[in-house]
């Protein structure tokens, strides 16, 4: 084991790999989200915790120090100020790495290097996801599948609000023990409409966990009686427009993806609207 080496080598003169280093962490700044290989992630986060902690600071000899560091001057502001302002009350650990198998070609660990509480955090989705997944679960115990489908999920704030105040090793609740200890620290430093966006997304899964069997149950009843005789509904066409998209088959077959038609005056295909529910309470 080696000890005592602040920073790998990366088979580059250290001009060049103080460089890469920079230009990893600026665009950790700028995006917010970056992949990259996981030995680059580790000392990317190392850089970026030092220049957030600067950022904190918010004196001249800090600004100083990160306008030396960042390759883009523009990103000063977003350090000082929408940073500064979202980690004011966490003491450290401002980046996260996630593993994600390994990259073709030489088989290097790949990893995604991301702010904590950033828009598009990937660990609160997956809280939300195993939060409406196991609420879904606990619902369908007691009811049968098509109320819970023409209802949904009810209450679901209040169930994360009571999840967030047992201490860790405390019996009750109804999440798993894991689930509750992620939701607990995704929304430990963050503002308080956080947890009524976790319980959104939570119940959309649900939404579309429930929404996927329902939809081919349709699909197989409306074939059922095309095959009918005397039916005079329209068949099933291949190529059939997807909810929300406005671009034929044809169109896509020919390499038209970015091109988009404005939508037509139609109801917003959402979920409450395709399962025929009334606007449902968070």
């Amino acid at each position: 084991m080696k000890h005592g080496v602040a920073f790998r080598k990366f088979s580059r003169p250290t001009a060049h790999r103080m460089l890469m280093l920079r230009n990893l962490v600026t665009s950790l700044f700028e995006h917010e989200q970056i992949k990259t290989t996981l030995p680059k992630a580790r000392d990317a986060a190392r850089l970026a915790e030092k220049i957030i902690t600067l950022g904190k600071r918010g004196d001249l000899s800090a600004q100083a120090r990160a306008s030396s560091f960042l390759l883009k001057p523009s990103l000063l502001p977003k350090l000082f100020g929408i940073f500064a302002q979202r980690y004011a009350e966490r003491p450290g650990g401002y980046t996260r790495i996630h593993k994600f198998g390994n990259r073709p070609g030489d088989n290097a660990p790949n990893a995604i290097l991301e702010l904590v509480d950033n828009p598009k955090d990937l660990r609160f989705e997956m809280t939300s996801r195993a939060v409406g997944w196991e609420l879904l679960k606990e619902k369908m115990k007691a009811h049968k599948p098509m109320s819970v489908v023409r209802s949904g999920l009810q209450g679901t704030q209040q169930v994360v609000e009571s999840e967030r105040k047992i201490k860790f090793g405390e019996a009750g609740g109804i999440l798993r023990p894991a689930t509750r200890w992620n939701l607990q620290k995704v929304l430990r430093f963050r503002n308080p409409d956080a947890s009524l966006k976790l319980s959104e997304n939570a119940m959309n899964h649900a939404d579309r966990l429930m929404l996927t069997p329902w939809a081919s149950k349709k699909m197989f009843d409306e074939t059922d009686k095309q095959s009918k005789p005397g039916n005079e509904e329209a068949p099933l066409k291949a190529g059939q427009l997807a909810p929300g998209d406005t671009r034929s088959a044809l169109h896509l077959a020919q390499g038209a993806l970015g091109h988009q038609k404005p939508p037509p005056r139609t109801p917003v295909l959402t979920m409450n609207y395709l399962l025929g529910r009334k606007p449902r309470k968070v």
